[in-house]
């Protein structure tokens, strides 16, 4: 499959801009308009737990800089992923179901006790994961709730800028800042809380590919990276052309923010080669199928890199996430 991948990060930046038919509010309207961006405090009616919880909210990391357009692609991509594993599962009830009737009649008692139990077990993962979609779909509303709220209090606090100071703009320049700094703090706890939702990466390291490049003898080292989480491994090219390396698999808590970056260098002795470095968006990994991803390390593809991706929800039912077997009728 394609998978995303720059070689330079860049960075976005926006401006909020100004109505060009404001022309200033009266005192009272002004207290009003502040009073209105007030919100109720998103903890107090969500269950949130402490920003200590939540590795965006972390010490070390990018805390109160929420990002919008990065969380509503994660949760757009979280949501169509939970939604493939949902149809799986229905569909796979629906099977056991008709097989259900079927032995009703002609049948061993056994058999037909042991897949009631199986379809028993299937409707419970499917409660239990449209519970896990309708939380995620409850904070994103919140979420996005917030951030209305934050965009309102910033456009409402540049026009009062622009407006001849007075006491009451003074005032309500005050307030604005409050109300935008609490839509901030909500909205970076909103994040937190939604990444708990998105489960683990598990990666699994299929070896390098480079034709040419890659030489008998010849030792490299990757490192994959996703935020503060890390992963070294070393290989080496075989004189039969396979390839050998010191790890095989490494588990990746996804985050909102963060891009796997990976690195590999080329070990000649006691010195060390770059041979590329490239950033992967993870946005793509949520899928029911394992992928095979082949990423290009160096801009002109000579030496790719070739992992594994499974995506595990994390709802606590991992067994039920592979096809249930249904004996044969006898």
């Amino acid at each position: 499959m394609s998978v995303k991948l720059t070689f330079v990060s860049s960075g976005d930046g926006g401006g909020i801009s100004r109505s060009c038919s404001f022309t200033g509010f009266s005192t009272v309207q002004s207290r009003k308009l502040a009073k209105s961006l007030g919100r109720s405090s998103v903890r107090s009616r969500m269950s949130l737990k402490s920003p200590k919880a939540y590795s965006s909210l972390q010490k070390g990391a990018v805390i109160w800089d929420p990002k919008p357009l990065q969380v509503k692609k994660i949760f757009e991509a979280l949501k169509k992923g939970l939604n493939e594993y949902l149809e799986a599962h229905q569909t796979e009830l629906d099977y056991l179901s008709d097989r259900h009737k079927d032995t009703k009649r002609n049948s061993r008692l056994a058999f037909y006790y042991d897949l009631d139990k199986q379809i028993r077990s299937v409707e419970r993962y499917i409660r239990k994961l449209e519970f896990h979609i309708s939380k995620v779909e409850e904070l994103y509303e919140a979420y996005c709730i917030q951030c209305r709220l934050r965009d309102g209090a910033a456009n409402m606090k540049h026009a009062f800028s622009l407006s001849p100071s007075t006491k009451a703009s003074r005032e309500s320049l005050v307030e604005l800042y409050k109300n935008f700094q609490e839509c901030t703090e909500d909205m970076c706890f909103i994040e937190g809380a939604l990444e708990v939702h998105l489960g683990e990466f598990h990666l699994k390291m299929k070896g390098l590919v480079g034709f040419a490049r890659l030489c008998p003898g010849d030792q490299y080292e990757v490192f994959v990276r996703l935020g503060r989480q890390k992963w070294k491994l070393k290989g080496k090219i075989e004189t039969d052309d396979s390839q050998t390396w010191d790890e095989e698999e490494k588990i990746f808590i996804p985050n909102l923010h963060e891009q796997f970056e990976i690195k590999v260098t080329e070990l000649r002795g006691l010195a060390t080669v770059l041979v590329g470095v490239v950033t992967c968006d993870s946005i793509n990994f949520f899928t029911t199928k394992p992928q095979a991803i082949i990423v290009d390390i160096t801009e002109l593809g000579t030496i790719k890199l070739q992992l594994e991706v499974l995506w595990n929800r994390g709802i606590g039912l991992d067994d039920l996430s592979r096809s249930l077997p249904v004996p044969d009728v006898l």
